[in-house]
């Protein structure tokens, strides 16, 4: 049977029993609806997971006893940044999810001009709230310890600055080559526009920072689509699922 997997960023290897963060809880107990003596595991984002049990069982907190360290080595050997547009609504939330799940090591939410999603008056600290709960969930489905950077919100000049000793790749539908043509790396940053994709200055301005210009054969994709298509081929490339 499937264990549950909880992310827990208190967990601390010296202090054998601890509560259960209040997210962590609420799934536990109200979702799942487990019980005192249930088994679980529990991972601090940064690498370190361990077996667990749980102790105790209240309305508003549960109590957990670490038991053995899980040795869980799940990462890529291939370092990927997302440079993503911002799209609305569930379009961005499933690009993020899957980009957990195929191993992203750090995801830029990216201003584009096309972008069409409100930030203003408090909405961006509520959104990049929501989608690192959205990145979390990614990490205990999936398996993996190490929970994926969510930098701020950033402007497209800003996004496109940190490119060093990376291969630095666009996606743009009238590029005249593809994924294939690219040679073999190690580590890569992805730039994938939002809904109604990148201006053609947008994608010179990308030039400009030394991305290379890739399109992804006959098809427009919607960017959500294309996330999740670029990410497993660049693996399946340079990657682990080849």
């Amino acid at each position: 049977m499937r264990i549950s997997r909880f992310f827990c960023p208190e967990l601390d290897v010296n202090n054998k029993t601890f509560p259960l963060p209040e997210a962590a809880h609420r799934h536990a107990v109200q979702v799942l609806r487990l019980k005192k003596g249930a088994k679980l595991q529990v991972f601090d984002g940064g690498g370190v997971e361990f077996e667990a049990t749980l102790d105790s069982v209240a309305k508003r907190q549960s109590t957990i006893t670490l038991g053995e360290q899980v040795n869980n080595e799940l990462e890529s050997p291939l370092t990927i940044t997302l440079l993503q547009g911002i799209s609305r609504g569930e379009r961005m939330d499933y690009a993020l999810q899957k980009a957990v799940e195929l191993g992203v090591n750090k995801v830029v939410p990216v201003l584009t001009e096309r972008c069409n999603v409100q930030l203003s008056n408090g909405r961006a600290d509520k959104r990049l709230h929501h989608w690192r709960g959205v990145m979390v969930s990614a990490c205990e489905q999936s398996g993996r310890s190490v929970l994926p950077e969510l930098s701020d919100i950033m402007s497209l000049d800003d996004a496109l600055l940190d490119n060093k000793d990376v291969t630095c790749l666009v996606l743009d539908p009238l590029a005249a080559q593809g994924f294939s043509s690219i040679d073999k790396t190690s580590s890569v940053s992805l730039l994938i526009g939002p809904e109604g994709g990148l201006t053609e200055q947008e994608v010179q301005l990308a030039s400009a920072n030394e991305y290379q210009a890739v399109n992804f054969g006959p098809r427009i994709l919607r960017t959500e689509t294309a996330a999740v298509a670029a990410l497993a081929v660049m693996q399946s490339l340079w990657g682990d699922l080849a």
